[in-house]
C-alpha cells in the first residue's frame, strides 16, 4: 500500500518535515517514491508548501494519507478538491 506521510529532518528541537509518497513497509525516514512538499511547524510564515497537482494525482491513484498529512491537506483545502474532482469524474 502506498501512503502519503511525513519524513523528519532537522536537528534536535528544530524539526522540519518533507511530505513524501512512500511504500507503507518502508521506515519513516527511509526510502520514498516522490517528495511532494514540506512542512516547517516552527516557522511563522511559509509553514506548508505542497504540490497540489501531484498530491491530488496520488490520492486518485489510491494513496492513503497519514492522520497528520490529512489534517494538513484539510488546512489547504485539498480534501475538498479531491472529493469534488471525484464527483465530477462520475
Amino acid at each position: 500500500m502506498v501512503k502519503i506521510r511525513l519524513q523528519r529532518y532537522g536537528t534536535h528541537k528544530s524539526p522540519y518535515y518533507r511530505v513524501v509518497v512512500a511504500d507503507s513497509r518502508s521506515p519513516r525516514d527511509g526510502r520514498f517514491i516522490e517528495n511532494i512538499g514540506y512542512y516547517h511547524p516552527l516557522r511563522s510564515e511559509d509553514k506548508l508548501n505542497i504540490n497540489e497537482e501531484r498530491a491530488l494525482e496520488w490520492l486518485s491513484k489510491g494513496a492513503q494519507p497519514s492522520d497528520t498529512v490529512k489534517s494538513l491537506f484539510n488546512q489547504l483545502g485539498l480534501n475538498a478538491k479531491f472529493v469534488e474532482a471525484k464527483k465530477n469524474n462520475k
